[in-house]
């Protein structure tokens, strides 16, 4: 008699929140109700759209048949663009290799480095990604706190006593999601020198790079020291407005004779998997050297929704929040005793808006919080909020 097929031991412990929620969301659905999504960091979903050059440079590499297998690595233009573009922030790259999307990145990022039992150092709250690859990877992804008093920067001290003997690598996500956090200098030099003293890769995913709303200069960590390994993680989703094209890159810097091994470990991936769309590829070059007006417009829009949703949310009762620096997220804290998870559950299913727990960024900070998009129009973002108000003045 045939047995039921059981899943294998790595994959207990992965989870997804930001699309985990939808499950309580199409139960309000399937009932009748209407639905405000607000949970998932997809700009094309909210109107923006992809700049038309990167579409042409793509239908123009179909037509010139680039529909083959590409070499594992990138097509070279790709690879000069990002090469150049990097040198141009002060980063020296090793190597670069183009994936789907940045996500492929990461996963062979981690996978080149991580054995069973070891450790990395993943940031709480943060992009839930890295805990799942690691657990998949039967290695373990220990939180080191975000202040949030101190602009949810990270508490070098708390980072600090998490390292241990298995310690391999500590991960960045700058400008960060989900509490739009954009780090110093200072802050940057500060984990530079924990990589330095205890021999540790640093993973800095600047994926929201291009999307800073405060005027600051965004410093990738990898100018910041030309000797420390550092992967850089970045690609066309975030700021180029194009999700769906899942192409991204990695690029790897650091004194050759210390990355050298760990680079062709990555390569080793990268060629089992043949490669990232080939077509595709030839969006990287113009995205990064051609017309960039729609960062303007971009920022600008996402500058003022960001502007209301912290004047919203500020005002309503038992709900703070801190101003976000980058990206399109916004990070309220619930200002009372419940469990985060049981407060969106609720507010999806009485309301309608969709957003994110805030423990399915981590389990640090202990306090409840939850995570919204501001890419929305305003009306449908004050169509929100005053849904979120009433539902806090009929409950709490």
């Amino acid at each position: 008699m045939l047995k039921k097929i059981q899943p294998s031991h790595r994959t207990e412990h992965i989870e997804y929140a930001i699309r985990d929620i939808l499950i309580e969301a199409d139960k309000r659905q399937k009932q009748g109700g209407d639905l405000i999504y607000l949970n998932i960091g997809d700009p094309v979903l909210y109107g923006f759209t992809t700049p038309r050059h990167l579409l042409d440079a793509t239908y123009k590499a179909m037509l010139e048949m680039h529909t083959s297998y590409s070499a594992s690595e990138g097509v070279p233009e790709a690879i000069e663009a990002i090469k150049k573009e990097a040198e141009g922030r002060g980063i020296k790259p090793y190597e670069i290799l183009i994936t789907t999307g940045a996500s492929e990145a990461i996963d062979f990022a981690l996978s080149a480095l991580v054995n069973k039992g070891e450790n990395v150092l993943v940031p709480s709250p943060g992009y839930p990604l890295y805990n799942a690859l690691l657990s998949r990877l039967i290695g373990e992804a220990r939180p080191y706190l975000l202040n949030e008093d101190d602009h949810w920067h990270p508490d070098i001290e708390h980072m600090e006593s998490q390292i241990d003997e298995k310690t391999r690598a500590i991960v960045l996500i700058n400008p960060n999601n989900p509490t739009g956090a954009v780090y110093s200098k200072e802050t940057l030099l500060q984990v530079i020198e924990l990589a330095k003293k205890y021999n540790l890769l640093i993973m800095s995913d600047e994926i929201y790079d291009k999307l800073i709303l405060n005027g600051k200069e965004h410093i990738s960590i990898a100018s910041l020291d030309h000797d420390v390994p550092v992967v850089t993680f970045n690609g066309l989703s975030k700021s180029y407005l194009a999700p769906g094209f899942r192409i991204g890159w990695a690029i790897i810097s650091g004194a050759p004779e210390l990355v050298e091994d760990y680079t062709e470990a990555m390569k080793k991936l990268a060629r089992a998997r043949l490669c990232a769309s080939h077509p595709k590829q030839f969006a990287i070059p113009v995205a990064l050297n051609g017309n960039q007006s729609h960062l303007k417009e971009t920022r600008q829009k996402l500058r003022s929704r960001r502007d209301l949703t912290v004047q919203r949310l500020n005002a309503i009762p038992g709900i703070s929040c801190q101003e976000p620096e980058g990206a399109f997220y916004a990070f309220p804290r619930i200002e009372m005793d419940i469990k985060d998870k049981d407060f969106v559950k609720m507010l999806i299913r009485e309301t309608g808006v969709v957003v994110v727990h805030g423990s399915g960024f981590g389990s640090l900070p202990k306090t409840p919080h939850f995570r919204l998009v501001f890419l929305p129009e305003e009306e449908v973002l004050n169509e929100a909020y005053d849904r979120l108000e009433k539902f806090m003045k009929r409950h709490f």
